[in-house]
């Protein structure tokens, strides 16, 4: 027959190898698949190339390769296919068909089902309970389990907090909610809602919220996890954080679904699907192949396989994190003009799962307060006439960061592309080899404007606009800006880090040509509880800025879009 090879992601939990295990023996036993081995493509042993390896050394050429994973992200669309192929090589001849995820699966939800009466069966709540390694070694066998089930009144009275990996990938993330209905339809609760310990939106916390505005007065959290590790752990004290706060809600944490009959039967399911070649993978909505808003950098990205430290071929990396992911990267992340609600989505999802965050000054500093305790922030302020951390040494620091296995984000005010030096610190990334992805953010080039009422843009009055930096006076021998042509220019200029020569570029400009009389505003700490601005002609602005005491941050605005009539600050 066929040998089947189980492909885990691995993790830094014993507890959670374990389980791995069990259910790897607990298919072996069956004695309908087959020779049976399991691996790790990282993090754990027993390594994939050792599973593969044993199977080919007992004579197998043909192997089903089945990803133990829940959904189809990164891990099993990329990663393990990767691995595989490094296989082949590594053995020629060796051939194998690869099967799909497990889930969304009946079986699956069934065990989930179990597993949410277990917990409200049980006299543990979140605020005492066990942590999740200790939950998993006390919960009940799956015949065992079924006996425990609610009756329809007290499931009514239930809320239920489905709660998956995150990934970066939103197909992955769609089967979450996916389940989060299947589990719903049918079984009573009052209802269930998905939300993600890292990478996606919404997280615990703010699940936790959402239920108890609806009401919710009994929660249990249900991990959509297959064994123990960091990531369920952290599902485990982040519900215990919030039932401590809500002493009044009966919070619950259910077990991972673990080693169970229910899984290896739909390990051999799999099994049967890929010999068959019947796989229905899902490739309508692969952000791998088809473009999704947001997430057009994935497309057509080439797989590579994770290096693992018990795999004799390779450049290893060092597993220094716990994220279950062996390889580092750095994402530069543009904060917004300075509020903590004006970073992007995608920029919030990466600082809430980053292992290091390297921050700039003008960063929004309020959304530190909310990172782990774990994670190591670095300060890599650079503050006008005072201390400042070199751009090398903030190269340096993110690349070895990132080579210790760490995800790191580098959060930057504004845009990390506008006078960022955003593009200097993705350089130094690519030349280390060290994988890299930049985020947008709203500059404050367009923003600190906008926040005090001027567009820098409006239709009949301005058709262009010129960012500029002002950090070099006009005759510097290093200054790149042709100021002759920006004082003949009809449109809006916008000068950043202008406080200091802000007089001088006055002069400049109008001596080749730009109104006296041209408006002018300056905007100092836009977004921010004090914000303010301060008009000026352009020939009194260096005058105006030094008697009103305008200090860094701030923007200057220049053209006839100042004059346009305003409502004042926006919110």
């Amino acid at each position: 027959m066929t040998g089947l090879v189980i492909v885990g992601h691995g993790t830094r939990s014993a507890a959670g190898v374990d389980q791995f295990a069990a259910l790897v023996e607990r298919v072996r036993r069956r004695g309908d698949v087959g020779d049976v081995e399991g691996g790790f493509i990282e993090l754990s042993r027993p390594p994939l190339t050792g599973a593969v390896g044993a199977l080919v050394r007992r004579g197998h050429r043909k192997l089903v390769a089945l990803p133990l994973v829940l959904t189809g992200a990164g891990h099993g669309k990329g990663d393990i296919p990767a691995a595989m192929a490094r296989e082949q090589e590594r053995h020629p001849g060796l051939t194998y068909r690869y099967g799909r995820p497990l889930g969304p699966h009946p079986l699956l939800h069934t065990a989930l089902e179990e597993r949410i009466d277990a917990a409200l069966a049980g006299a543990d709540r979140a605020g005492t309970g066990l942590a999740g390694a200790d939950r998993a070694s006390t919960g009940l066998a799956g015949a065992d389990r079924a006996s425990t089930g609610l009756a329809g009144a007290d499931r009514a009275g239930t809320w239920v907090a489905l709660i998956g990996r995150g990934s970066t990938d939103p197909d992955a993330n769609a089967e979450v909610a996916k389940v989060a209905r299947l589990l719903w339809e049918g079984r009573g609760y009052a209802g269930v809602e998905p939300g993600f310990i890292s990478l996606a939106s919404p997280s615990v916390p703010a699940v936790l919220e959402r239920l108890r505005r609806l009401g919710a007065r009994r929660i249990v959290v249900a991990p959509y996890f297959l064994f123990a590790g960091v990531l369920p752990d952290r599902i485990v004290a982040r519900s215990a954080e919030f039932a401590a706060a809500h002493p009044d809600i009966d919070v619950r944490v259910a077990e991972v679904i673990g080693d169970c009959d229910p899984l290896a039967d739909l390990v051999r399911e799999r099994y049967a699907e890929a010999l068959g070649g019947d796989i229905r993978m899902n490739c309508d909505t692969c952000a791998y192949r088809v473009l999704m808003p947001g997430f057009a950098d994935k497309v057509g990205r080439p797989q590579r396989p994770h290096d693992h430290p018990d795999d004799p071929v390779g450049h290893h990396h060092h597993h220094g994190h716990d994220h279950g992911h062996g390889h580092g990267s750095v994402a530069v992340v543009g904060g917004g003009p300075g509020p903590d609600d004006l970073i992007t989505v995608r920029g919030k999802a990466l600082l809430d799962a980053a292992d290091v965050v390297v921050v700039d000054r003008l960063a929004p500093q309020g959304l530190l307060a909310g990172l782990r305790p774990d994670v190591l922030v670095v300060d890599a302020a650079k503050v006008p006439r005072g201390p400042s951390m070199a751009q090398e040494a903030i190269n340096a620091a993110l690349v070895s960061h990132a080579r210790a296995g760490r995800r790191v984000v580098r959060l930057k005010g504004g845009d990390p592309y506008v006078f960022g030096r955003g593009h200097e610190e993705v350089q130094a990334c690519t030349a280390a080899g060290v994988p890299v992805t930049v985020v947008p953010g709203v500059s404050s080039a367009i923003a600190a404007p906008a926040l005090a009422g001027v567009p820098v843009t409006h239709r009949g009055v301005a058709h262009d606009v010129t960012v500029v930096s002002g950090h070099l006076p006009p005759g510097h021998p290093d200054s790149l800006v042709d100021w002759a042509a920006l004082a003949r220019a009809r449109g809006t200029v916008v000068l950043l880090m202008a406080v200091d020569t802000i007089a001088k570029i006055a002069s400049v400009l109008i001596e080749h040509g730009r109104a006296p009389e041209t408006p002018v505003l300056a905007v100092q700490d836009a977004g921010q509880a004090d914000q303010r601005s301060v008009p000026a002609r352009l020939d009194e602005i260096g005058a105006v800025a030094a008697r009103e005491d305008i200090r860094p941050p701030a923007v200057f605005v220049l053209g006839p879009v100042v004059a346009l009539p305003t409502t004042g600050p926006t919110a």
